[in-house]
């Protein structure tokens, strides 16, 4: 038989060459549908769901990483919806840039609606560049300042939505940038 370098056809080609040919089309083509299939029986699943969950973090991306596997760890992902605003707590209360607030109170009425949300994480982080430009000293040079002015925006933040959303859990949190994630306590402000 005649072998040529560069065939289409397999003709040509000697029998078992032409027969591991095929095969590896066929594997490839079987692989390539099976895979199709949990990916789309997948994406099913995730369309029949509700997310129930709204994370608010800020934008550093020294941490999203870190978010992710937090969210993971959680045994949310792939499974919430995520608002990014530069601060988190202190992005969507700030009077510097009120297009952020509108921002936040817009996404979490679409994800209330939408998704069903029931529970609003708000996860703040230690070395914040937005706390340092919006507040206009550097808290993270003292670690109980830093808590301290991160726990009164969480805590406003947290009131803010209780007051709209009185069946919402908020959950607040305060990341380090090695990604360990700390509960911060809130005490409810007295409505008067």
């Amino acid at each position: 038989m005649k072998k040529q370098s560069c065939s289409h056809t397999t003709e040509d080609v000697p029998f078992p060459q032409a027969n591991r040919r095929k095969f590896l089309q066929l594997a490839v083509l079987g692989s390539s549908m099976g895979l199709f299939s949990v990916i789309s029986g997948i994406s099913e699943v995730r369309a029949e769901k509700k997310a129930g969950t709204l994370l608010l973090s800020c934008m550093d991306y020294r941490l999203m990483d870190e978010i992710e596997r937090y969210m993971l760890r959680r045994g949310l992902y792939h499974n919430y919806d995520h608002i990014v605003l530069a601060g988190a707590s202190l992005g969507a209360i700030t009077d510097k840039y009120p297009a952020w607030s509108r921002t936040f109170w817009d996404h979490l009425d679409l994800a209330v609606n939408l998704h069903e949300i029931h529970t609003v994480m708000v996860m703040d982080h230690r070395d914040c560049g937005a706390y340092k430009i919006l507040l206009g000293e550097d808290y993270s040079k003292d670690t109980n300042r830093e808590t301290a002015e991160h726990t009164a925006r969480l805590t406003q933040l947290k009131d803010m939505i209780n007051k709209k959303y009185p069946k919402i859990e908020v959950e607040t949190l305060l990341m380090g940038l090695n990604g360990e994630v700390e509960a911060i306590p809130t005490a409810i402000a007295k409505q008067g």
